[in-house]
């Protein structure tokens, strides 16, 4: 039996430490530790409501606007308003780029050097790379472009400073792609390099700047709209948006499905490892219609069963805080809430984990009292059971192009694979998004927000209200109590916290925790094979984790007028 830890995890947001215990070449237990404490419900203690999305969003700077959304939607929520189409519109286009540029940015520059020996694209065949290229898409690239791109990478690697490239583990005996596509995927971690910055130039239009987007408002949104109005939305950034939905959609069709599809058959093994718990959960979003039906449906699949959906309740959300650094014990739901940290020293090695000790600053969420896996596979398992009309013919084309049965979604390479087609699926969604924001502001349907219940005075003594978004990695949700005017408590439970927790007060692991159960381990002093299962769900520990100085009083003073 032998025990490693990987501390730091890279390629994440935030920080993480995962310690292993491998017997015969294979993961037989994993404990998950985040190292940093989050201090936001403390920060947004006593603050006037309609503020709070303005600190939230600060939970990350990659994922922003979803925590903003979230924040706005718990006050609602609480307050019983009900925001204009325009707003639900705008607020869609606004978070499904977020989703694309975020799983665009994973695939390569977080997740694809699990899979991509960079050091053997320097001898790769600039023509062969090129006909591989024009085998799966007909996205561009020439012999001559991939010949300059691997001379770049050569002088790279012989320069001897790889930069984001250090510290890899080239030449693993896991790694299976051949040079050509080594050459092709580092080309096109080339490209989504200017593509993600492209398509988040929506946000700039719509909410004045990314990351933290500033036209959240409790209600609605503070844009303009109106076909010659001087900023906000007018004819010419519809047309704008317009041409970043289709510049979007494009990519995520041309390059990263085929990537992906490419990955997936190099690497069949793994469409079987890393299945994990096999309980999902999403709250459902991105409204639609009259009837705001979100587009991707709420529910939970248990036990990997296809066959029925069960529904979501917020009210059967706990966390527990017994192996967490928190005082208390036994589970609370998030309107009861508490966050008082209890650190206990360092973490330790594993021999001397036993059954009571605490050994993260993640909090243990359950719902209905187990464990569940959050995120994109999540959500399409979900939309996949329910009959989706957009979400079964793609799932089952994919499946056929690669040649795997429906049980190869729940795994490692299922996880990749859902996190392709959603974003596939959404970049159609952003376009039509787009075309009733420019039908609306050609219509002269202006209405952007509501302001009936802005006035304290209209509110009663005491409010709860939760917002639930779908957030790149999973369901996030933000729980607040407004008592006379003021945020009385406020929690957050995010995807990382499902997927990222310790083990809960009956001793039951994590998402991640279970799913690198059964990993092998070919070399314990490079463990790729533990990083591509953990990679797979995309961590994002600043979102879940923060630092917070308690000595230094209150890190932030806001005045509003």
């Amino acid at each position: 039996m032998t025990r490693i830890a990987i501390d730091p995890v890279t390629r994440i947001e935030g920080h993480l430490r995962i310690e292993i215990e491998v017997e015969g070449g294979v993961v037989r237990d994993a404990w998950s530790t985040g190292t940093m404490f989050r201090g936001l419900e403390l920060i947004l203690r006593d603050r006037d409501p309609r503020d709070a999305w303005v600190f939230a969003q600060r939970a990350c700077g990659v994922c922003t606007t979803v925590h903003a959304l979230a924040s706005v939607r718990a006050v609602e929520h609480a307050l019983g308003v009900t925001v204009p189409p325009n707003a639900r519109r705008v607020r869609n286009v606004m978070a499904a780029v977020q989703m694309l540029q975020d799983h665009v940015v994973h695939f390569y520059h977080l997740h694809a050097l699990d899979w991509v020996d960079v050091v053997s694209a320097t001898t790769a065949d600039p023509v062969r790379t090129a006909a591989l290229a024009g085998s799966i898409s007909d996205w561009p690239g020439a012999a001559d472009h991939f010949a300059s791109i691997r001379d770049r990478i050569k002088r790279f690697v012989d320069s001897g400073q790889l930069g984001p490239f250090g510290h890899g583990y080239w030449g693993h005996p896991a790694y299976q792609l051949g040079p050509e596509a080594n050459l092709l995927l580092v080309a096109h971690y080339l490209e989504a390099l200017d593509w993600q910055r492209d398509v988040v130039r929506a946000h700039a239009i719509l909410g004045g700047k990314n990351p933290h987007p500033q036209t959240y408002v409790v209600g609605g949104m503070a844009l303009r709209m109106g076909p010659s109005s001087p900023t906000g939305l007018n004819t010419a950034t519809v047309g704008q948006l317009a041409e970043i939905a289709d510049r979007a959609r494009s990519f995520v069709q041309r390059v990263l499905l085929p990537d992906v599809e490419l990955v997936a058959r190099s690497y069949p093994e793994w469409a079987r490892l890393g299945r994990g718990l096999g309980n999902y959960l999403t709250y459902g979003d991105f409204p639609e219609g009259a009837s705001s039906r979100p587009y991707f449906p709420a529910g939970r699949v248990l036990g990997r069963d296809l066959s029925r959906v069960l529904p979501v309740d917020q009210a059967q959300v706990v966390e527990h805080v017994a192996r967490s650094w928190y005082e208390g014990e036994g589970a609370r739901h998030p309107f009861e809430g508490e966050t008082r940290p209890r650190y206990d020293g360092p973490e330790p090695p594993i021999e001397s984990l036993a059954a009571s000790t605490r050994y993260s600053w993640l909090k243990a969420p359950r719902y209905d009292g187990g464990a569940v896996e959050v995120g994109p596979l999540a959500r399409l398992a979900v939309s996949y059971a329910s009959g989706h009309a957009d979400v079964v013919p793609a799932v089952d084309a994919l499946l056929g192009r690669i040649g795997v049965g429906r049980e190869a979604l729940f795994s490692t390479m299922g996880r990749i694979a859902a996190r392709a087609l959603e974003s596939g699926l959404l970049a159609d969604r952003l376009v039509a998004w787009v075309a009733e924001l420019g039908a609306a502001v050609a219509g002269n349907d202006l209405a952007v927000a509501d302001s009936t219940r802005w006035d304290p005075a209209s509110w009663p003594a005491e409010a709860k209200g939760w917002g639930a978004v779908e957030a790149p990695r999973g369901s996030l949700g933000h729980w607040v109590v407004i008592r006379d005017g003021r945020v009385a408590n406020y929690q957050l439970v995010v995807p990382t916290t499902w997927n990222g927790s310790p083990r809960d007060a009956e001793g039951r692991r994590g998402a991640w925790e279970e799913a690198l159960v059964g990993t092998p381990v070919v070399d314990l002093r490079r463990p790729v094979e533990v990083l591509r299962t953990l990679h797979s769900f995309d961590p994002c520990m600043a979102c879940a984790v923060h630092v917070h100085d308690a000595s230094s009083g209150p890190g932030v003073d806001l005045r509003v007028g």
